[in-house]
């Protein structure tokens, strides 16, 4: 399955993004706020991701619905989705590569995906998370229609042990901004 707009594309992972999500994943600022992403990033990793698993944390696996974001035909980023086990609210999460940090790429990405959820999955909240100090992600969240709930304290844990915050965004049907 793919979802469109414009020349933006999500689409599933494939065998042949592999030196793409390589390279971008080894950006730092990646590592930086998404504690799940090995760094340094390998092929292994790469190819662990694409086949639903983590090499660096086994019990974290890709969220049912993970898409490469492209942008004519070029991978920008990662956007994802995990449905909760009663079919009513799915947590997204999201990365883009250096290349295409803030030409807009993301929000159309989150925008298309929050729409899917809300219209043809039928889901009733949508739940975000970043790091307290990763405006950038925040500001992503927020041009859809995301709501700023609060703080999760200690909530993730780092690769080095440190143990951050989280901020929780929620979408619930109604409040996409277009």
């Amino acid at each position: 399955m793919e979802l469109r707009d414009g020349d933006l594309v999500l689409r599933p992972w494939a065998d042949d993004d592999v030196p793409a999500l390589v390279a971008a994943c080894n950006d730092p600022e990646i590592a930086r706020w998404i504690p799940v992403i090995p760094s340094p990033y390998t092929e292994d990793d790469a190819r662990a991701f694409i086949g639903g698993q983590s090499r660096a944390d086994p019990e974290y696996t890709v969220p049912e619905h993970s898409f490469a974001m492209t942008v004519d035909g070029m991978l920008a980023g990662a956007i994802g989705m995990s449905i909760n086990s009663m079919n009513y609210r799915g947590r997204i999460g999201y990365w883009v590569a250096a290349s295409v940090r803030g030409s807009g790429v993301c929000t159309r990405a989150l925008r298309v995906l929050s729409r899917w959820a809300l219209d043809e999955l039928e889901l009733q909240r949508l739940d975000l998370i970043t790091d307290p100090e990763n405006v950038a992600s925040q500001r992503v969240a927020e041009k859809v229609g995301f709501q700023r709930e609060g703080v999760l304290r200690a909530h993730l844990r780092h690769p080095d042990g440190r143990i951050r915050d989280s901020v929780m965004f929620s979408l619930l049907p109604g409040e996409l901004r277009e």
